[in-house]
């Protein structure tokens, strides 16, 4: 789902965590939504609705004595919001939910949202595990209301457990990857490391970025994506299904396995051509003394799916290029068999390797005839051009 334009209503409960949600706010600001506050009087101990006010923009709403000027806002807000999630929400917030009652301003809000919900339990592992608890969050479910469960980790209260608010990053992830899946994509990501011995490789500059901005724009459309994943520096959401590989070949095994499963292939890691013929079981001494390093070609993992493609998949495959880049990427497209080719230039000082931008161009089967030109511009604009090309063939 794409937060662009969402009106999203952000309930704070009880517990420290109601820090982070300070954070979560802004998140979600980031991806485009417009976001307003309800608040538990307990969540106005840990954090000040004066924050809450600066950062959203809107008065939050809050339990008073004096509701005069706005005696509906339970209703008014909740029917605003395209969504409500309640991040952190305790436990108490939650016996609420599962009751009915609508003590305070979250849980009148939960009672009159029609739209979309989304709870995020925080507290003590003890706590979460009781099965007061989960019963209540049973009820929700079969309510249709959306968990996002806590993590695994160090608490509040030092001790270890599952129970830790999530990051606020990966909870902006789950509404924004969440929902059913139609349609699959399966893409290479990062890069590959061709051993030399046990602390030497051969491999290349690649951080994964686009590969990851690509696999975040398929799946706020609503896309399953299974990312074959080299070393790499980028974050993926966790709602990629990931296959972490770390050569030429176990990539390509990947590859070969996974592709009957997807509409979309795109080829988008930095895949090393040759590797060396043997590795050194122990690290090579005095390596400068070698004079030469015997390799061997690689699989051709683009080629390879091509060869093997159904009629209905899309092949997308990559050109990175540093020279006559225009006229080496339509010789390549020409020469491959995608159906989709993206050029990009990644070696300037504006943009490129571990960059949020770069210089990019796209060739497809339906414009092959026509020229092209690159621009620059972020990789997620790269990767929605790319989307909306893939969706629309």
């Amino acid at each position: 789902m794409n937060l662009r334009g969402k009106k999203i209503l952000l309930g704070i409960t009880g517990g420290i965590a109601a820090y982070k949600a300070c954070e979560l706010l802004r998140i979600l600001q980031k991806r485009g939504a417009e976001v307003r506050v309800s608040m538990t009087p307990e969540a106005t101990k840990f954090v000040g609705t004066t924050t809450f006010t600066a950062l959203s923009g809107f008065p939050v709403y809050i339990k008073t004595e004096d509701t005069g000027s706005k005696p509906f806002q339970h209703i008014d807000y909740p029917r605003w919001a395209d969504i409500y999630i309640v991040a952190p929400c305790s436990a108490t917030s939650l016996a609420r939910f599962a009751a009915g009652s609508g003590e305070e301003p979250v849980s009148l809000c939960f009672l009159a949202m029609q739209g979309e919900k989304w709870v995020v339990p925080a507290m003590n592992y003890v706590m979460y595990n009781s099965p007061p608890v989960q019963r209540n969050l049973e009820t929700l479910k079969n309510w249709g209301v959306n968990i996002i469960e806590p993590d695994c980790g160090h608490l509040a209260c030092g001790e270890e457990g599952k129970g830790k608010f999530p990051e606020p990053a990966e909870i902006a992830d789950a509404l924004e990857f969440g929902g059913n899946k139609e349609k699959t994509l399966l893409i290479t990501i990062g890069r590959t490391e061709e051993a030399i011995d046990p602390v030497r490789y051969i491999s290349n500059r690649s951080s994964g970025k686009t590969g990851a901005a690509i696999a975040r724009e398929f799946l706020r459309n609503g896309w399953r994506v299974i990312a074959v994943c080299g070393p790499m520096e980028a974050r993926l959401p966790k709602q990629c299904e990931t296959v972490h590989i770390q050569n030429a070949e176990s990539m390509n095994h990947a590859v070969f396995e996974m592709r009957p499963q997807a509409d979309a292939i795109v080829h988008c890691a930095a895949v090393a051509d040759y590797s060396p013929k043997t590795e050194a079981e122990q690290k090579i001494k005095n390596s400068r003394a070698m004079e030469m390093l015997e390799l061997k070609e690689n699989p051709n993992i683009l080629r390879n799916t091509i060869e093997n493609k159904s009629a209905e998949q899309k092949i997308i495959a990559f050109a990175l290029e540093t020279e006559n880049a225009i006229e080496n990427a339509t010789k390549k497209f020409e020469e491959s068999g995608a159906d989709i080719l993206v050029v990009n230039t990644p070696v300037s000082n504006k943009g490129g390797f571990g960059k949020d931008f770069v210089e990019f161009g796209i060739l497809s089967k339906n414009a092959s005839e026509k020229s092209f030109s690159l621009a620059y511009g972020s990789k997620e604009e790269l990767a929605l051009q790319l989307y909306e090309l893939v969706s629309s063939a």
